[in-house]
């Protein structure tokens, strides 16, 4: 059993949001594919999610979560105390979401754009698709 994570590519809070999963999860159950990417459309068809999706999206056991569920259920599998936010699940989920929507929209004013991808070692690259 593993998760796939879709991302932004482009996305500087998206590329620090999978470095920071990557180094909590150690035991590599976490795979990663940009939303942009061919393999990343491909599994937003196959789940039935628009292409033109804007989210962080989760991928476990033949299901998608999508913004603030993809990432409450990312921590339950990270290292550490990461599991305790699991608590965020008894918010109401159009709350939650709308939190997420409010730093998705403002992401790229934040945080920026990327102009190139991170080269990651050979280690961490298997774990791209």
């Amino acid at each position: 059993m593993s998760g796939i994570v879709l991302f932004d590519g482009e996305c500087n809070f998206c590329d620090q949001s999978v470095q920071f999963i990557i180094k909590r999860d150690p035991e590599g159950y976490f795979s990663f594919a940009s939303l942009q990417s061919e393999i990343g459309q491909e599994l937003l068809h196959k789940h039935q999610i628009p292409t033109h999706t804007d989210s962080f999206i989760l991928i476990e056991d033949n299901q998608a979560y999508t913004k603030s569920s993809a990432a409450l259920n990312v921590c339950k599998h990270l290292k550490g105390a990461w599991k305790g936010l699991r608590i965020f699940t008894l918010v109401p989920k159009f709350v939650r979401d709308r939190v997420y929507d409010v730093i998705a929209k403002n992401r790229y004013k934040w945080f920026g754009k990327k102009d190139s991808c991170m080269l990651p070692s050979k280690e961490i690259r298997k774990r791209f698709l």
